[in-house]
């Protein structure tokens, strides 16, 4: 599979389509199988509390994963990410309720690097708040 957008018909301030993605706490205990992380602040709500959070607070690593969806969605292709990273500013906290949390993410093409790939900067938010910090992906595109 090769990226569906091509380097020479992106420029800097290209902006990405933006994702909207719901976190319930099943989503968290699924995630929590599939990772092996069954840290209790990710289900237990009580613990959580204790520990001094707001609520059960979504997996750092789950919340990375969900906003370089917005990259993968725009290449059309998840091999074509070669380097991303972020940092965690604030966590995303999922009350015990029907609706849950959300992770809004917009992306925009910061740099056109050299070896025809691209910086993408995202900015990642839940409740108002920006969860994410120096979140970066380099892709490389056709």
């Amino acid at each position: 599979m090769t990226a569906k957008i091509a380097y020479d018909d992106v420029e800097v301030g290209t902006e990405l389509p933006a994702g909207t993605f719901p976190v319930t706490r099943a989503a968290l205990v699924r995630y929590a199988g599939a990772s092996g992380d069954f840290n209790p602040i990710h289900w237990n709500e009580k613990f959580a509390k204790e520990v001094g959070l707001p609520d059960v607070i979504a997996h750092g690593m789950f919340t990375m994963a969900e906003a370089i969806r917005v990259v993968t969605d725009w290449t059309g292709d998840p091999a074509a990410v070669v380097e991303y990273g972020v940092r965690f500013t604030k966590p995303v906290v999922v009350p015990n309720d029907d609706e849950g949390a959300v992770i809004e993410v917009s992306g925009k093409v910061a740099a056109k690097l050299d070896d025809r790939t691209v910086r993408v900067d995202l900015l990642a938010t839940s409740g108002g708040q920006k969860v994410l910090g120096m979140s970066r992906a380099v892709v490389r595109l056709d």
